[in-house]
């Protein structure tokens, strides 16, 4: 077969697939979108897990009229301005490539107003082609809604799970976002049913009410601050150094849980996954947890984005840190230290193993 050209509609479904891997993905890029906006109060609405109806709803900066329809195109940003603002990241979304994926794989509706205008714009694209767009009243903020994904990709469509696995995933982007912004009111209501909602007052430790619980937030153990003092007698540079930042909170080893999924990391407010990060909360519990018991964990990094790189998934979702090991070190110290310092743990000898390359 013959070197050709991929149409741009063809081109198009195959980037959406990787970063559309499933309605929560679509869901994920649109509260980052919202939150990028500077909303205080983000709504999502779905139905049939996703499948059927997405819809976002936020109080953010709008988007101005002459720029809706560039919002859909390939590598379009309002985030970026040249390569060296890559090395300097502060928003969630920056590829430019969420909207105009989404659209490639559903039928989109967009309905945006900025503060400063007294008329928003509607646009509608299906497939990847705008379709309509008019002028249309409505308060300031977006309304995104996306309607039956992958109904043009058959074959992305028989990959999904059922409605109530969905709609679980959808659950856990919602409210893992509500712990890294405490400050934001989140909502998420399925099938016509209220399933999430925080509060939005700041306060971390009520999303953690709303997320697990009343009885699991009163194990949970605060981190507090940086890991300044016992970084400054390691051998390593100290993390001081970078600003780095270790904080959130850590359950008590009374409670645990049989795998390391509720282990949740945030580097810069940014949800990730990353095994080694995970493997050094885990590690912190050294002879405190049975083998294969793992703890609860929220943790939250804070760092100078020069010293991460975002852009090494098309999802967003794992970063890599110039320097590994100080970042790992770190994250084992703050815990073990919360550990200690709590009047629950029992003494021991045990030390924690760290970082070695």
């Amino acid at each position: 077969m013959p070197i050709r050209q991929l149409p741009p509609e063809v081109a198009g479904k195959i980037a959406a697939g990787e970063v559309v891997e499933r309605p929560a993905s679509v869901v994920k890029e649109l509260v980052e979108n919202s939150i990028d906006a500077h909303a205080t109060d983000i709504r999502v609405e779905i139905r049939a897990g996703g499948t059927r109806l997405m819809r976002v709803t936020d109080n953010g900066r709008g988007i101005p009229r002459d720029q809706v329809p560039l919002a859909f195109a390939r590598h379009a940003t309002s985030k970026l301005a040249d390569v060296e603002d890559l090395d300097h990241i502060t928003s969630l979304g920056f590829r430019g490539e969420a909207l105009a994926s989404i659209a490639a794989v559903s039928q989109v509706s967009l309905l945006t107003r900025p503060h400063e205008q007294t008329m928003g714009q509607r646009i509608q694209v299906h497939g990847g082609q705008i379709t309509k767009q008019e002028g249309r009243g409505c308060p300031a903020g977006t309304v995104a809604a996306v309607e039956h994904l992958f109904q043009n990709v058959p074959a992305r469509l028989k990959f999904l799970r059922k409605s109530q696995t969905e709609a679980g995933h959808i659950h856990r982007v919602v409210s893992h976002y509500a712990l890294a912004y405490p400050e934001i009111r989140f909502s998420l209501t399925t099938d016509g049913r209220q399933t999430f909602q925080s509060t939005g007052n700041g306060k971390l430790y009520d999303v953690l009410i709303a997320v697990y619980g009343l009885q699991v937030a009163e194990q949970l153990l605060a981190i507090e601050g940086t890991d300044n003092d016992s970084a400054s007698s390691s051998p390593e540079p100290a993390s001081s150094a970078l600003n780095l930042s270790v904080s959130g909170y850590t359950s008590s080893p009374t409670l645990h849980r049989a795998n390391r999924r509720y282990i949740t990391l945030f580097v810069n407010r940014r949800w990730i996954q990353d095994r080694s990060l995970t493997y050094a909360v885990a590690q912190a519990y050294h002879t405190l947890l049975q083998v294969g018991r793992h703890p609860v964990a929220v943790i939250l990094l804070e760092l100078p984005p020069a010293e991460i790189d975002v852009n090494v998934h098309p999802t967003k979702r794992e970063i890599k840190f110039r320097d590994g090991r100080l970042v790992f070190n770190a994250v084992q110290r703050a815990v073990r230290r919360t550990l200690l310092d709590s009047a629950s743990v029992p003494s021991f000898t045990g030390q924690p193993r760290t970082w070695s390359s």
